[in-house]
């Protein structure tokens, strides 16, 4: 019955007014097709009222419209294509609003796909200038923002962008959490930081964008506050860190054996005197053994890409 309702507003509008009516009429059977979760129909009828748009702010609602939905059915192919496109009309002339909204679009996707960097970014730029309501409310918009930023950011720039960021600590006394989160980390509270941590694994797990990657996550900040930690020394005890952590020695022990083999952490462990020793390589001899595993890899791609054109 609502169906037949708005295609007959669409028939109406086509034979008896003019352009933007009839558009107005279309989105709305879009809207109808996107809240009853018709993904088809949405669509077809994104489409059509595409080719029936000219401007293009309209144009790029739209495509907003269809990232929305690629948000809703975990179709990252609808996503990327449309991201894509508004990128495309937004050098074409988008207006100052659809420029910001577009950059919380493009840093929701980098989160969903674990580019925190690219998600920090995007959050960052427009903490001051947030309008993209449709999409998530403002406390959600800071809570993917810090989540991003603590990953990605040094400590540098997140004292600069997130600790002093005057527009985060506005909404910080209604998320306590993750007030507790960004501080016991950066006032070397560590302890208190993986009781925060293990709070913020609950969070991460209950979103749906972000649960897929709860455990990469959570062993990425613990494997950054032990390098903070182990930063400001050149030794320390196993049980001086274990204490700072509230576990046991031997769970550090564990923790840092799995992170040092995998280089994740420069230390090394004398498990006799119970010492563990910081490394801090050259940063220009890191750079360039970066470099070399880079062309490596560029390498061995372009070799089987070879072989597959041969055969």
């Amino acid at each position: 019955e609502e169906l037949e309702k708005l295609t007959q507003a669409i028939e109406n509008a086509e034979k008896n007014e003019g352009e933007s009516e009839v558009r107005e009429a279309m989105v709305k059977k879009c809207e109808y097709f996107t809240l009853i979760g018709d993904k088809e129909g949405s669509l077809k009828m994104l489409k059509e009222t595409l080719e029936k748009t000219n401007t293009t702010g309209h144009k790029l609602d739209l495509h907003f419209h269809l990232i929305r939905l690629g948000f809703f059915f975990n179709d990252n192919k609808i996503i990327t294509t449309n991201l894509e496109k508004a990128k495309e009309l937004i050098e074409l002339g988008g207006d100052w609003d659809r420029r910001n909204r577009l950059k919380v679009y493009s840093g929701l996707y980098a989160m969903s796909v674990r580019n925190f960097q690219e998600a920090a970014e995007n959050f960052l730029d427009t903490v001051s200038t947030f309008t993209s309501y449709e999409l998530m409310d403002y406390h959600t918009f800071i809570k993917y923002a810090i989540i991003s930023s603590m990953l990605a950011l040094d400590r540098k720039d997140l004292t600069k962008k997130v600790v002093e960021g005057a527009d985060i600590n506005e909404v910080l006394h209604d998320l306590p959490l993750f007030k507790n989160f960004i501080y016991s980390l950066y006032n070397a509270q560590y302890a208190d930081f993986f009781v925060a941590l293990a709070e913020i694994e609950g969070f991460l797990k209950s979103d749906r964008l972000l649960a897929a990657h709860t455990s990469h996550y959570v062993k990425e900040m613990r494997i950054r506050s032990y390098a903070q930690l182990l930063e400001s020394y050149s030794s320390l005890t196993v049980n001086y860190m274990a204490n700072s952590f509230g576990v046991s020695e031997k769970f550090i022990d564990n923790e840092l054996s799995r992170f040092i083999t995998t280089g994740a952490l420069n230390a090394k462990i004398d498990k006799v005197g119970g010492i563990i020793q910081t490394n801090r390589p050259d940063k220009k001899n890191w750079q360039y053994q970066a470099v070399i595993k880079q062309g490596d890899l560029l390498l061995n791609r372009i070799q089987k890409l070879s072989r597959v054109i041969t055969i």
